[in-house]
């Protein structure tokens, strides 16, 4: 491991990734499944960013906002996956400070990125069923990519605003990270200068990041659901629920294992439980969300069904 002299201290200049330990026989069978989880997300997400950009049908503020989500997922994906398949084939685990900063930068856009845009969608349906004849004033397409660009450049500047403490912090001691990426407590043990404002300025940030989308997204599904119990006809309430229910999935599944590893006290918990809960929500949820769109979402697959047939009648034709 390369290092450099301090005075009376040797500062630390890459990253030991632990991982999920060194077992020769293990390896292979990670290596495997993350590369199929990897190949599925990216196909997935892709298959919905382009069936919203092909089909018109599809050209609506929710499925705008819904291929802006697919293209977080895959960067949230891209983020992690590629460095830890490289770990797993090769065994080299080092990482250099500043690409476990960078690589930490990028996670915390896409995070926030993707709390934003839930939100944004949670909005987008509160307005369609509660305010049905307003919506397509209220939420027209120069609102919806306004939407869209400030959930991006929100969550750029907060993010950049806490990576310029990050690169001025020194890290010494053990160079070793129980963690198959960098994340910030783990890093934040290892530095041997005060952390304080970096906390404060990251609680502030995850505070208004997370929890406030959070609590909008919250107060958006309390009206959605009492606006539906008010519709007479149950089959008006079975309509109205299904145009909302995928993301009320994608939304528990998001929110659940944040708040699971990020706020529910862990000091007791096995670093190994916090490796699966963090495996769920960077490489599952990213995989699972393309599914549940275009299982439960009717232009969803009524988009991909001409997309198939299209592709069959030119082969028949060539």
């Amino acid at each position: 491991m390369e290092k450099m002299e301090g005075r009376n201290q040797t500062y630390i200049v890459e990253f030991i990734l632990l991982g999920f330990g060194n077992d020769p026989d293990l390896q292979p069978l990670l290596f495997l499944l993350f590369l199929v989880i990897y190949i599925l997300t990216v196909a997935g997400n892709s298959l919905i960013i382009a069936l919203v950009v092909l089909d018109q049908h599809l050209h609506t503020p929710m499925y705008y906002l819904l291929g802006n989500l697919s293209c977080v997922e895959t960067c949230y994906t891209s983020t992690f996956l590629p460095r830890l398949l490289v770990s797993l084939l090769t065994g080299d685990r080092a990482i250099p400070v500043k690409g476990c900063i960078v690589q930490l930068f990028i996670f915390g856009i896409v995070a926030n990125t993707e709390a934003l845009l839930l939100t944004a969608m949670s909005c987008d349906r509160y307005l369609a069923i509660c305010q049905p004849l307003r919506y397509s004033a209220l939420m027209n397409s120069r609102v919806c990519f306004q939407l869209a660009a400030g959930c991006w450049i929100t969550s750029l500047l907060s993010c950049t605003a806490v990576n310029t403490f990050l690169f001025q912090l020194t890290f010494c001691g053990s160079n070793e990270i129980d963690h198959f990426f960098c994340d910030f407590s783990p890093m934040m043990k290892l530095s041997c200068g005060d952390t304080s404002t970096l906390q404060l300025v990251i609680f502030i940030v995850a505070a208004v990041g997370t929890f406030v989308p959070c609590l909008l997204t919250l107060a958006s599904y309390g009206c959605i659901i009492v606006a539906i119990l008010r519709i007479p006809s149950s089959t008006g309430r079975k309509k109205a629920f299904s145009t909302c229910s995928s993301h009320l999935i994608v939304l528990s599944i998001f929110y659940g294992t944040v708040i699971t590893i990020y706020v529910v006290p862990t000091a007791n918990t096995p670093n190994v439980i916090h490796k699966i809960i963090s495996v769920i929500y960077t490489a599952l949820t990213p995989l699972i969300n393309p599914v549940i769109y275009c299982l439960r979402n009717k232009d969803i697959k009524d988009a991909a069904r001409k997309v198939i047939l299209k592709t069959g009648l030119f082969q028949k034709q060539s």
